[in-house]
Order: C-alpha cells, then structure tokens, then sequence
C-alpha cells in the first residue's frame, strides 16, 4: 500500500491541518502518517490558540515513522516556530524523505498568524530548496516572493521569483485571486474561473475550475496540498497529480457539508458518497 507522511498542525475543527491531509490520504487509497507540529484551538469561526510543539517532539515523530514504514510522499503544512522549521529540514535531509509538498502556511484565513517571522526566513532559505514543489496561495506567494500580486502577470512573476528561491516547482493556486483569473478566452456560457498556476522551472502550465461562490472554504489549501502529495505518492507525474487535485478541491467546495457557524468544512469524502 502506498504511504504519505503530513507534518503539520493540528486543527480541532478537523476542517483543515493534520486532520484534512488525513481524510485526504484515505480518499486517495494511501495510509496516512503524521507527525504534529502545533496545537490549534479553533473552530470554524476563526483560530483561539495555538500552542508550539517542542522542536525535537516534531524530530522524534518523524524518525518513529520513517524508521518503521516506506513512505511514498511527504507533506508539509503548518510549522509554527523556526526552530521547528529547521528540525523538519534537517529529518528531511538525514531521513531522505521522498516527494515534499510544502505548503507554506503563514497565516490562518481569519488572519492569525501561524509562522513567526524568523520561521519564514528559515522555510525560504532551508526547507524551499527540499521541496518538490511549493504551493502557495495569493497572500502567501506575495509574503515569500515580495510582490504585490493583482494580475495573472504578476502572478507568474511571483511564481518565478519563488521558483529561484530554491523550490524545484511552485504552484500558486488561484482561489484567492482578487481579478477574475483568466489570462484567455473563455468556452461560450462559463463564469468566473479560478486558475491554479504551475511553474516547473521552464514552463507554466494552467489548470482551471469554475468559481463556486460559496462559504464553506476551511481547508482548501491544506487539502489541495495533500492531494498533490497523495497524486505523486500513487506515481503520477506533477501535472496530472495537480489536475486530480483540483478536480478533487473543487467537488469538495461543491459538496460542501453545511457544518459548523463560520467558514466550514469541504467533504474529503464527496466521491465516495457520490459514487
């Protein structure tokens, strides 16, 4: 069976964090492992507190794991403190963990922050390089790539930019986009689009889906983060395994369980109960 490894924070609301890149894992066929950087007291209304695991919790983790089972991919989200960047750079190194999907989670959609200032020095100088692939959304590529992004240009500029950060290939997705988020013509009768970018260091590649105007939004970085992982972990090539992602994140969204008194939760498990 193949395995993927998320290191990241844990979310009480179960919508997002450990717990969406876990629903996301299985419903991708793969057995998932985790080791928690962070507790978060949240819910769907927005993020209480979040308490800092100790750096070498985070080391230990990630050794029980790799030392006991042959991982396919390795997924990376909320890390809260430098300290723990660095120790999950260095597990990376010395434990040759395979395929990192980094998400570079610096804020929480109700603006709390989740990275220290320090932290995101260390993830731009030691943990991009490690990476397959980076997936930042609008805000977080404008924080790690120093633009302002308005515009599809700007967008790729931005891409470029982290690209010579280090990262192998960057993946600024779209559903933050504060333009309509199209860079061609449309098929005759299609709305608004969200485009997720991809830049593998020589081309761009765009993939679209319809823009659901809906709420219920919480996880949607953190899911589409893990699917990509989940896509390489199963052996696919980098575009198609963003591709099925995005097809996964938008029928999610479509399917949305209607949960919780704020920004809720998608359905990880929406082809399952559809099919």
């Amino acid at each position: 069976m193949r395995t993927a490894l998320t290191i990241a924070g844990s979310d009480s609301s179960g919508g997002a964090g450990i717990q969406a890149d876990l629903k996301t894992f299985a419903a991708f066929g793969l057995y998932g492992a985790s080791a928690i950087t962070a507790i978060t007291v949240q819910s769907t209304k927005g993020v209480e507190a979040v308490a800092p695991l100790a750096a070498d919790l985070v080391t230990a983790q990630i050794e029980a794991v790799a030392g006991d089972l042959a991982l396919h991919a390795t997924k990376i989200g909320m890390l809260a403190t430098a300290a723990i960047v660095e120790a999950v750079a260095a597990a990376i190194e010395e434990l040759e963990l395979p395929l990192v999907v980094l998400d570079p989670v610096l804020v929480s959609t109700s603006g709390d922050r989740l990275l220290d200032p320090d932290g995101v020095q260390t993830l731009c100088m030691e943990l991009m390089p490690l990476a397959r692939v980076v997936t930042p959304n609008i805000p977080e590529a404008e924080a790690l790539s120093g633009r302002t992004i308005g515009s599809a240009q700007q967008a790729r500029e931005a891409a470029r930019r982290i690209h010579d950060m280090g990262a192998a290939s960057v993946i600024v997705t779209g559903g933050h986009a504060v333009w309509d988020g199209d860079t061609g013509p449309r098929a005759e009768g299609a709305g608004p689009q969200i485009i997720d970018l991809l830049f593998d260091g020589h081309v761009f590649h765009e993939f679209r889906t319809a823009r659901i105007d809906t709420r219920p939004t919480h996880g949607t970085g953190c899911t589409f983060a893990s699917a990509v992982a989940a896509g390489l972990a199963l052996g696919r090539e980098l575009p198609d395994a963003v591709a099925r992602a995005q097809q996964y994140v938008a029928g999610a969204v479509a399917h949305a369980l209607g949960i919780g008194h704020g920004c809720g939760p998608i359905d990880h498990f929406w082809e399952h109960r559809s099919g």
